[in-house]
């Protein structure tokens, strides 16, 4: 199976707060909040939903065709993710704007601040999938994940009018995004990706019940943080998966997107859903202990063991065949 991701690319500002953010929210004066926080220590990382979820792919062994635009500052960043397996050919480069900007700021709750440039991001809507669809000899899956609205909303479109199958994952953007806007992207989508949260804002926005969404999507993927995750179809039993290891958490950015990668991983090999989701959960650990959303690394054979310590031997098997 060929997939191509459209998402943001972006570099990451992540910088670590030694208290709780909680400690200093007046709750009746959030109408006027002004806080500042004193931090200990700033990164500087590789990021963007679209980059991250394709670096994780990679890292698997697939070569996904990353769909999205940059700045003209893109150059080593380029180079990184073709190093690593990443198809960047079908990048937008935009000659006025810079590659967006992610800075985040996680209290030790692991409770997090964060504000986006969009920069060169919002020429995202500029491009069309049909000519690389054809350049790389068809696509069988679009995933949509974070980007400009309005490009996110192209690509949905065009995705139903050429009749290829795409994977909806709003998360970030449905704040900025009307119930209308929602509404049209996700209807039809083979899959949908949300976290718990966004789960319930979802419905909320869109005024579709539970029920309502799962009638308009193929499956419905929810992550639930150290719950696991639920892989969710219409009149099946839920399918739910636990973490995979009970890691020494660092950091949190990026985790949803490292789950995000195992399970196209897995959809890839054309693996059981339930697989997939245990991909999702097994490399998200590899996030979640290290600062920076592409800085983990692992061999085959450490994320074998750690993938069928989790989820047993038939599991960790059916895996190696694939990574094989």
């Amino acid at each position: 199976m060929k997939i191509a991701v459209c998402g943001s690319i972006a570099t990451d500002h992540l910088m670590t707060y030694q208290g709780r953010f909680a400690d200093s929210l007046v709750a009746d004066q959030l109408a006027k909040i002004s806080v500042s926080f004193l931090v200990e220590d700033l990164q500087v990382r590789r990021g963007g939903i679209g980059a991250n979820i394709s670096f994780g792919m990679a890292r698997l062994g697939h070569h996904p065709v990353l769909v999205g635009a940059v700045g003209e500052d893109f150059a080593s960043y380029r180079s990184w993710l073709e190093r690593h397996g990443v198809n960047c050919e079908h990048i937008h480069v935009s000659e006025m704007r810079h590659t967006a900007r992610f800075v985040c700021t996680t209290d030790e709750d692991m409770a997090q601040i964060a504000s986006f440039y969009a920069g060169a991001m919002s020429e995202a809507r500029q491009i069309e999938l049909g000519p690389i669809v054809t350049s790389v000899g068809g696509i069988d899956l679009v995933m949509v994940s974070p980007d400009d609205p309005e490009a996110m909303l192209r690509h949905s479109d065009e995705c139903r009018t050429r009749g290829i199958a795409f994977a909806a994952d709003p998360s970030q953007q449905l704040a900025v995004m009307d119930g209308a806007s929602i509404r049209q992207l996700i209807d039809g989508a083979t899959y949908l990706f949300t976290n718990e949260y966004e789960a319930a804002m979802t419905e909320q926005k869109t005024g579709w019940s539970a029920q309502e969404i799962l009638e308009r999507v193929g499956t419905r993927v929810i992550t639930r943080g150290k719950d696991g995750a639920s892989v969710l179809r219409l009149g099946q039993e839920p399918i739910e998966v636990p973490i995979a290891t009970d890691v020494h958490r660092v950091d949190p950015t990026g985790v949803g997107d490292a789950f995000r990668a195992g399970f196209l991983a897995g959809l890839a090999w054309e693996l059981p859903l339930r697989r997939c989701a245990e991909l999702g959960s097994t490399l998200a650990g590899y996030v979640l202990e290290t600062v920076g959303t592409q800085e983990y690394t692992f061999d085959t054979a450490h994320f074998l063991d750690r993938f069928t310590q989790a989820y047993g031997d038939q599991a960790g098997a059916e895996v190696a065949a694939r990574m094989a």
